[in-house]
């Protein structure tokens, strides 16, 4: 059962739903907030256990709810002074991030890793969509570097549509990017083709692979392309300079779903 209804701004738990949809994870001593019922259900899907569930006063209690969660109920007017939406849907919770290390994720030396380095990515959107993306393409998981939004931050929580919660993604420093080639996987950095490139026809990506997507503005840096093994570029017969960061990594991964697909990945030796 809910609790008493609460109409104070300055309830501690508001407090700290709103510190956590603002993404100040101290005064939300770490929890990460969602709102709407297809992430929560996403979440509840994903084994995420909720910390605690908040209902605006005029919201049903939906029956799928775990029973063994806090469930707090918020005045209509305190709710949506909360939550990070205009139109809020009257539910949201707070949960534990899962965590995941990059030893991890490198830790099966005969696997073929398939990775995407958001290197500098900073529209939410675009993060989010290329966790989705790497979800459906069967990526091991995203590597995060210095710069890149979140993935917990709100738009890239829904433009995941869920995804998060299944994906490893890990934020790295570039040492992490040298500890990765150490252990068998290439790194390749995308590029717009230019007169110097032959985008005709792509590397083999059945291979321990990691994509290097970069910045939406200004790319990658000429740092991080030096650490690459090799560059790659997509075909672009049309008369654009370069393609959206999230496309751009869905393109490369659906090419190296359909590479694997055809062909059983290359184990490490």
């Amino acid at each position: 059962m809910p609790s008493a209804l609460i109409t104070s701004r300055d309830n501690q738990r508001v407090k700290q739903l709103r510190a956590a949809f603002s993404g100040n994870a101290r005064l939300a001593d770490g929890l990460v907030a969602i709102e709407g019922e297809n992430l929560i259900r996403e979440a509840i899907r994903s084994s995420i256990a909720l910390h605690t569930i908040f209902l605006s006063e005029h919201t049903p209690e939906p029956s799928w709810f775990p029973r063994d969660t806090e469930l707090l109920l918020l005045a209509d007017s305190i709710f949506t002074s909360t939550v990070d939406t205009q139109s809020p849907q009257g539910i949201a919770a707070l949960l534990s991030p899962p965590q995941w290390q990059l030893e991890d994720v490198l830790a099966d030396a005969h696997a073929a890793p398939l990775l995407v380095i958001a290197a500098g990515l900073q529209d939410p959107g675009n993060l989010g969509t290329l966790i989705r993306s790497a979800e459906a393409f069967a990526a091991t998981a995203i590597l995060t570097t210095h710069g890149t939004v979140s993935p917990w931050n709100q738009k890239a929580l829904r433009a995941s549509a869920g995804s998060v919660f299944r994906t490893p993604v890990i934020s790295i420093a570039t040492d992490d990017l040298t500890t990765t080639k150490s252990s068998g996987i290439r790194v390749l950095a995308a590029v717009a083709p230019d007169a110097s490139s032959n985008p005709s026809s792509l590397p083999d990506l059945t291979q321990p692979t990691a994509l290097m997507i970069g910045n939406e503005g200004a790319g990658l840096s000429p740092e991080l392309i030096a650490l690459a093994d090799a560059r790659i570029s997509i075909p672009t017969p049309g008369p654009v300079e370069s393609l959206n960061a999230a496309i751009a990594g869905s393109l490369l991964l659906y090419e190296a779903s359909r590479q694997r697909s055809a062909s059983p990945p290359a184990t490490r030796t």
